[in-house]
């Protein structure tokens, strides 16, 4: 769309695209899709793309600041669309998220992230529209009220390229289609940055009563062919809960027979069974751990929105599993959940982590929606539709918890680096 007033008719078509995609279960079927609503899933991928792993575009450095692939190279898998038959389908092509159309369409996170800095490259063929959506609201239907929408379109009228639709323009940013373009965007409190290949194209404060600061991110194909890769994100305003020297913000759960020691900035926990868990509670969350586990198919643990422990009762929460045991060598096939589950809920895609070396763990724990990467590669996207319960063994969980790291058995031998957790609004 390139005339006056874009920004109104987008809008109700981007609404009509996104309405309803919160309510949906993780995987739905035709039958069971509200009537009058698209159908939305989050698609998984097929055995095949998954054993085609291929390596996050990230540094090892990277990896362990935190950042995240949000695309693994070779599926759809994480992300939310639209399967109404009569919009663009979003598909795999030579390593890119690829679209065509000639209305918008979106493929959405599944979880919502305050502050961030997101990357990716995209190459819009000429003549096309695109964009790269930024806090957007479930239901969005006004791009200045309900999202920042990053425009990718030379010719557009009002906000050509660069600019955010309907909130502010960009000036004198150089025509990007027809060739593949490197994007950054920073994301912090009221203020966002842009960069295009490395160059600072904006640099907007929204002091609107408009002011968006969480949402989830959209990539949008609205007109001609859109190609996105390389897309990765960083969440910003991490918390460090480990002290280095002691076991300061923890305490043990009773009768635990574990032992917990800090040591050259390590925190050890050996044997078991035992449990140490946060004075603190966390109810929407990223959180992000650097882990060691010191001998092969060692087991342990982080659960999270836990009860609190007793001798009873010592670990009743959701657990992201530590665990990188797999069958018959293959990565593919966990042996135990894997490394990045949500235990007894859902499986790990793959095994990416390696015994006896560091990794780090991400999990983003937001309603209840819940998604976990390791060393860079998503390895669960996941929504608890179960009924509500206090106890996240037997139901969902929506309030706050603590945070619990496990010893899971005698031979438990496992060192923490560091836990860090951005607390989102709630």
């Amino acid at each position: 769309m390139r005339a006056a007033g874009d920004a109104v008719l987008s809008a109700v078509m981007f609404s009509v695209f996104c309405a309803g995609c919160a309510e949906q279960p993780a995987a739905i079927s035709q039958d069971a899709a509200t009537a009058g609503q698209p159908v939305v899933e989050l698609i998984d991928p097929a055995p095949a793309e998954v054993a085609e792993f291929v390596a996050p575009p990230l540094t090892a450095s990277e990896i362990a600041n935190g950042w995240v692939s949000l695309f693994d190279g070779r599926s759809t898998f994480g992300w939310q669309s639209s399967v109404d038959s009569d919009q663009p389908v979003w598909t795999v092509e030579e390593g890119a998220l690829t679209a065509t159309g000639a209305g918008p369409s979106l493929l959405l996170t599944p979880f919502v992230i305050d502050d961030f800095e997101l990357r990716c490259s995209a190459h819009l063929e000429a003549g096309g529209n695109s964009g790269i959506f930024l806090r957007t609201a479930d239901g969005a239907a006004n791009p200045a009220t309900d999202t920042y929408e990053l425009n990718i379109c030379d010719g557009h009228a009002t906000h050509a390229t660069g600019s955010l639709v309907g909130r502010v323009v960009a000036e004198n940013v150089p025509a990007v289609e027809g060739a593949w373009h490197d994007w950054r965007v920073r994301c912090e409190g009221a203020r966002i940055q842009v960069w295009l290949d490395e160059q600072m194209i904006l640099d907007f404060t929204d002091e609107s009563d408009a002011l968006r600061r969480s949402g989830k991110i959209g990539l949008q194909v609205n007109q001609g062919r859109i190609a996105f890769r390389d897309v990765c994100l960083l969440p910003l305003g991490y918390r460090e809960l480990l002290s280095g020297t002691d076991l300061s913000g923890w305490h043990e759960v009773p009768e635990s027979a574990s032992e917990f020691s800090v040591s050259d900035g390590l925190l050890n926990i050996s044997g078991g069974p035992g449990f140490l868990e946060s004075d603190a509670t966390f109810a929407d969350f990223v959180l992000s751990a650097t882990v060691r586990l010191n001998g092969e198919g060692l087991n342990s643990g982080i659960f999270f929105r836990s009860m609190p422990g007793t001798a009873e009762a010592p670990s009743n929460g959701y657990e992201m599993q530590l665990n990188n045991a797999m069958q018959d060598g293959d990565p593919a096939r966990p042996a135990d959940s894997g490394t990045g589950a949500i235990f007894r809920r859902v499986q790990a895609r793959r095994i990416v982590a390696s015994d006896k070396e560091f990794f780090t763990a991400v999990l983003i724990a937001q309603g209840d929606q819940f998604c976990s990467w390791v060393n860079g590669y998503q390895v669960v996207s996941w929504q608890d539709d179960r009924e509500d319960n206090e106890n996240p063994r037997r139901g969902r969980r929506l309030t706050g918890g603590h945070l619990i790291l496990q010893g899971h058995d005698p031979g438990t031998n496992v060192d923490f680096r560091s836990i860090r957790v951005q607390q989102l609004a709630e």
